[in-house]
This record gives structure tokens, sequence and C-alpha cells, in this order.
């Protein structure tokens, strides 16, 4: 979906039109917000520590343009990669799964 459709699509519904059901596009707006928050976390570790994106490339054993893939949300890591970043960054990595809030 390019931008211009999903700008339309997101008008429509802010002004409260029927917007017809999308699920493969809400999958990949779901990706996309995933691997967003992950590399803005990411940016923050590592600017929290004073790295460079070399700086930190170097402590997981990986090249400078990957970890700018990440921080601008062009790829979601493997957990064995999350784990090696976590590692590199001096944080843990906690993955959590929590049930969705029911309606009463």
């Amino acid at each position: 979906m390019k931008h211009a459709e999903w700008r339309t699509r997101r008008h429509r519904k802010l002004l409260g039109e029927a917007v017809e059901e999308n699920t493969e596009y809400d999958r990949l707006y779901e990706e996309a917000e995933l691997a967003h928050d992950l590399g803005q976390m990411v940016y923050d570790r590592r600017t929290a520590l004073g790295l460079s994106q070399t700086e930190l490339a170097e402590r997981c054993g990986m090249k400078q343009p990957q970890i700018s893939r990440i921080e601008g949300g062009g790829t979601v890591p493997t957990i064995p990669l999350l784990r090696r970043l976590a590692r590199a960054l001096d944080a843990d990595l906690t993955i959590e799964l929590t049930p969705h809030h029911e309606a009463a």
C-alpha cells in the first residue's frame, strides 16, 4: 500500500467513514510499528551509552549498516540477534506475552 493510500484510508477512518477490513494491511502496519518501536529502543539505549552505530556494531559482531536498518525500523532482528544486541547494549532482553484486556 502506498503512502497516499494509507493517508486516505486513515483520513476516512478519522472522519468515521466505513473502511473495509483489510487484515493484510493491518498486519503489515503492526509489523512496521513493531520494527519502528524496537529500532527506537535500540537507538535510545545506544545514545544513552554514548555509542556510535559503528561501536555498537563492533560490540555485537555486526556491520554499521545493519544497526542503521534496525534503528530505522527497516528490519526486525531474530531472537538470537536481539540477545546479542541486548548484551552489547548492557541491557536485559525481556520478551513478554500479555493477555488482551477483556471487556467486562
